[in-house]
């Protein structure tokens, strides 16, 4: 039994798939599959609702360059060993622009009118994070990899979870705010968190992980009209009646063995949300792909204790948006982008739906992106209950209109996504801490998968997680199967 249909319990569902076994049922609450990956459709437009692109992986990610191959990406490999992804789902140019200042620039950080001392510490900032690229522990790894789990674990990586990125960044004496901008916007963007709330691990890990050498730029992405709908799409075909939707589990009941180990069998208890009648399986392994903090209520041992807490994961608020256009808003400087970014905003901007596609001119849709950042998610949670949809549409429609006076005329329909619980928040002390580390650790014959394990929230570390999961499963009993896991990040990559 797979609970959660997210992409760790898809990404579990496959490996087992590809290994043979389909002695298995995937569980959904929702009516569609893949959680924050989910995509939208609406006449001739897909669109995402929430995550929308994957980076091109370095070769020692090889269950995922499986993956890429499996759906069609990939189109050969390098001479060193690197895939060649087809170019038509690599993001094309122009790929991002900043409205700054008044006007749309290149890029991500604003270079006109900076002064000689904010270049001087960007390129402070660019020389430090080349320093960690290059780095290599006492075992060879990557001081920063993806996944988090093939990188380095030494203290000098561990003690940077203890500051906050803007703490880091002071003892630098990086105070350029024009620096600090785009810091805190890429820490925003991957982890909804702001540099002072963020660890400065997590921090360092989006700059450094995905960059091959020094000197180089992070890889390329790939990204799809529907964002990472498209492979959620694969992952649903390759699964097929497999799946269940529309079923929301109450209870994970494990049986016991007697010595409290939980290895008995397991009785999943659930509710059809259509006819909300109750329905229940009997299970010999659980994989537990849910986020943690549905842990503590879901599970429980034969007593109904509590057999997880889960409370030091913590949660963070987005809204999304998809704003219909009837044409393209007028624009001063740069030409619209697939990635578009309002410096003087909380918010991420927007991405284009139709930037893959070649179609620059005409009807769009907009993917408008806000993570409630600065404040508590408990308190953002309780607003998102008590607004009404004309509340978020005023939010969305007052940003964008900061770079678009023109919109309000253009849009022919906006719809929002409110995801409560959208991503794990990173928080300073939470990344190297034992309640996220002990959290991957199997209860008997119950095993957990969810990128939440990482303590961030990436595609590729839920990824990750549904395949350690699913081998411990084929492992436990007994099922011939050649191991994907685990990685190694070494010296090479």
């Amino acid at each position: 039994m797979i609970i959660g249909a997210g992409v760790a319990g898809l990404s579990a569902a496959w490996r087992l798939e590809r290994a043979g076994f389909r002695d298995y049922v995937l569980l959904e609450m929702e009516t569609l599959a893949g959680g924050t990956s989910r995509s939208g459709q609406r006449g001739e437009f897909n669109y995402p609702w929430g995550a929308h692109y994957v980076p091109v992986p370095m070769r020692h990610n090889a269950p995922l360059i499986q993956l890429l191959s499996e759906i069609g990406l990939v189109e050969g490999i390098s001479d060193e060993g690197e895939p060649i992804i087809a170019e038509q789902f690599l993001c094309r140019d122009p790929s991002e622009r900043l409205f700054y200042d008044g006007r749309w620039l290149e890029g991500m950080y604003p270079f006109e009118g900076a002064s000689q001392e904010e270049r001087r510490q960007l390129a402070e900032f660019r020389d430090e994070i080349d320093r960690w690229v290059a780095a290599r522990d006492h075992r060879g790894r990557r001081m920063f990899a993806v996944p988090m789990a093939v990188g380095s674990d030494d203290s000098v990586v561990r003690q940077l979870d203890r500051l906050s990125m803007s703490q880091w960044m002071d003892e630098h004496g990086w105070d350029s705010p024009r620096l600090r901008w785009a810091v805190d916007y890429g820490c925003r963007d991957d982890y909804g968190l702001s540099i002072e709330r963020v660890s400065a691990w997590a921090g360092l890990f989006y700059f450094a992980s995905r960059v091959s050498k020094p000197g180089q730029e992070s890889q390329s992405v790939m990204t799809w009209p529907e964002g990472n709908g498209r492979v959620v799409e694969h992952f649903v075909n390759a699964v097929g009646d497999h799946l269940r939707c529309g079923v929301a589990v109450a209870e994970v009941r494990p049986g016991s063995s007697g010595d409290g180990s939980f290895d008995g069998p397991i009785r999943v208890t659930g509710v059809e949300m259509g006819s909300f009648e109750p329905i229940g399986w009997n299970a010999d392994e659980v994989i537990f792909a849910a986020p943690q903090f549905l842990a503590r209520h879901l599970i429980r041992n034969s007593d109904r204790e509590l057999v997880r807490d889960g409370k030091e994961f913590q949660y963070g608020s987005w809204l999304v948006a998809n704003v219909h256009l009837r044409d393209r808003p007028a624009t001063r400087g740069f030409p619209m982008c697939w990635d578009n970014v309002i410096h003087d905003s909380r918010s991420l901007g927007y991405v284009t739906a139709t930037h893959q596609m070649g179609i620059d001119h005409g009807p769009t849709v907009l993917t408008w992106y806000h993570p409630f950042a600065d404040v508590d998610a408990s308190e953002t949670r309780r607003s998102m209950l008590r607004l009404e949809w004309s509340d978020w549409a005023e939010l969305v429609m007052g940003d964008l209109i900061k770079a678009h006076p023109d919109l309000p005329s253009l849009v022919t329909r906006l719809d929002v996504m409110l995801w409560g619980h959208a991503m794990v928040s990173p928080r300073v002390g939470f990344v190297w801490s034992p309640a996220r580390i002990n959290a991957s650790k199997p209860l008997g014959s119950i095993h957990f998968a969810g990128t939440d394990l990482s303590g961030i929230a990436l595609f590729e570390e839920a990824f990750y997680h549904g395949i350690r999961a699913a081998e411990e499963v084929l492992s436990r009993i007994g099922y011939d199967h050649q191991p994907m896991l685990p990685l190694r990040a070494d010296s090479t990559s």
